[in-house]
Protein backbone atom coordinates (compact mmCIF):
# COMPACT_ATOMS: atom_id res chain seq x y z
CA UNK A 1 0.00 0.00 0.00
CA UNK A 2 1.30 3.39 -0.42
CA UNK A 3 3.41 5.27 2.21
CA UNK A 4 4.02 8.48 2.14
CA UNK A 5 8.06 10.02 3.55
CA UNK A 6 8.33 12.88 5.69
CA UNK A 7 11.80 14.30 5.70
CA UNK A 8 13.17 17.41 6.50
CA UNK A 9 12.04 18.05 10.30
CA UNK A 10 15.03 19.01 13.20
CA UNK A 11 15.77 21.75 15.85
CA UNK A 12 15.36 25.31 14.58
CA UNK A 13 15.71 28.55 16.16
CA UNK A 14 12.40 31.12 16.60
CA UNK A 15 12.47 33.19 13.77
CA UNK A 16 14.33 30.60 11.67
CA UNK A 17 12.90 28.52 8.91
CA UNK A 18 12.49 25.01 7.89
CA UNK A 19 11.33 23.03 5.28
CA UNK A 20 9.66 19.74 4.97
CA UNK A 21 9.33 17.12 2.17
CA UNK A 22 6.89 14.19 2.08
CA UNK A 23 7.46 11.79 -0.96
CA UNK A 24 4.83 9.77 -2.16
CA UNK A 25 3.72 6.75 -4.93
CA UNK A 26 2.82 8.75 -8.36
CA UNK A 27 -0.57 7.23 -8.37
CA UNK A 28 -1.27 8.89 -5.36
CA UNK A 29 0.54 12.25 -6.21
CA UNK A 30 -0.95 12.40 -9.36
CA UNK A 31 -5.00 12.01 -8.06
CA UNK A 32 -4.78 12.86 -4.54
CA UNK A 33 -5.02 16.47 -2.69
CA UNK A 34 -1.80 17.10 -0.18
CA UNK A 35 -1.59 18.70 2.96
CA UNK A 36 -0.17 18.80 6.75
CA UNK A 37 -1.16 18.20 10.19
CA UNK A 38 0.50 18.48 13.09
CA UNK A 39 0.33 17.21 16.86
CA UNK A 40 1.95 18.64 20.02
CA UNK A 41 2.17 17.05 23.12
CA UNK A 42 -0.60 16.61 25.20
CA UNK A 43 -3.22 18.18 22.07
CA UNK A 44 -4.95 17.06 19.40
CA UNK A 45 -3.55 16.99 15.83
CA UNK A 46 -4.92 19.56 13.82
CA UNK A 47 -4.67 20.98 9.87
CA UNK A 48 -2.12 23.06 8.97
CA UNK A 49 -1.94 22.98 5.32
CA UNK A 50 -3.14 21.79 2.06
CA UNK A 51 -3.28 21.09 -2.00
CA UNK A 52 -5.40 20.00 -4.42
CA UNK A 53 -4.00 17.37 -6.71
CA UNK A 54 -3.45 19.63 -9.68
CA UNK A 55 -1.66 22.10 -7.11
CA UNK A 56 -4.28 25.02 -8.12
CA UNK A 57 -5.66 25.64 -4.78
CA UNK A 58 -4.10 26.19 -1.26
CA UNK A 59 -5.68 26.73 2.18
CA UNK A 60 -4.36 27.39 5.14
CA UNK A 61 -5.14 27.01 8.84
CA UNK A 62 -5.45 30.80 10.56
CA UNK A 63 -2.39 29.96 12.41
CA UNK A 64 0.14 29.95 10.23
CA UNK A 65 -1.14 32.12 7.40
CA UNK A 66 1.44 34.58 6.01
CA UNK A 67 4.26 31.96 7.37
CA UNK A 68 3.64 28.26 6.20
CA UNK A 69 3.88 27.85 2.70
CA UNK A 70 2.51 24.68 0.91
CA UNK A 71 3.05 23.47 -2.65
CA UNK A 72 3.74 19.99 -4.79
CA UNK A 73 5.67 18.86 -7.73
CA UNK A 74 4.12 16.03 -9.32
CA UNK A 75 6.85 15.01 -11.38
CA UNK A 76 8.49 14.49 -8.09
CA UNK A 77 5.60 12.91 -6.65
CA UNK A 78 6.45 15.54 -3.63
CA UNK A 79 5.02 17.86 -1.32
CA UNK A 80 6.42 20.40 0.43
CA UNK A 81 5.77 23.15 3.92
CA UNK A 82 8.45 26.10 3.42
CA UNK A 83 7.78 27.34 7.20
CA UNK A 84 9.26 30.73 7.82
CA UNK A 85 8.92 32.36 10.81
CA UNK A 86 8.90 29.76 12.98
CA UNK A 87 7.23 30.33 16.49
CA UNK A 88 8.18 27.99 19.43
CA UNK A 89 4.10 27.37 19.30
CA UNK A 90 4.85 25.44 15.92
CA UNK A 91 6.39 23.06 17.96
CA UNK A 92 4.87 19.56 16.98
CA UNK A 93 4.94 15.97 14.54
CA UNK A 94 4.28 17.38 11.73
CA UNK A 95 2.25 14.28 9.74
CA UNK A 96 2.11 14.00 5.67
CA UNK A 97 -1.17 13.48 4.33
CA UNK A 98 -3.42 12.25 1.26
CA UNK A 99 -7.07 12.58 0.58
CA UNK A 100 -9.15 11.91 -2.45
CA UNK A 101 -11.46 15.47 -2.20
CA UNK A 102 -10.31 18.78 -3.01
CA UNK A 103 -8.29 19.15 -0.05
CA UNK A 104 -7.13 16.97 2.76
CA UNK A 105 -9.78 18.59 5.27
CA UNK A 106 -12.82 17.05 4.18
CA UNK A 107 -10.75 13.55 5.02
CA UNK A 108 -7.21 11.52 4.84
CA UNK A 109 -6.87 8.04 3.70
CA UNK A 110 -3.45 7.89 4.06
CA UNK A 111 -1.28 9.34 6.43
CA UNK A 112 2.86 9.66 6.90
CA UNK A 113 4.52 8.40 10.28
CA UNK A 114 5.63 12.55 10.92
CA UNK A 115 8.08 13.80 11.32
CA UNK A 116 9.76 16.24 14.67
CA UNK A 117 9.87 20.05 14.50
CA UNK A 118 11.28 21.57 17.41
CA UNK A 119 11.50 25.58 17.51
CA UNK A 120 13.27 26.61 20.82
CA UNK A 121 12.66 30.34 21.96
Amino acid sequence: QVQLVESGGGLVQAGGSLRLSCAASRRVFSNYAMGWFRQAPGKEREFVATTSWSGGSTYYADSVKGRFTISRDNTKNTVYLQMNSLKPEDTAVYYCAAGQSRTVVAGVNYWGQGTQVTVSS
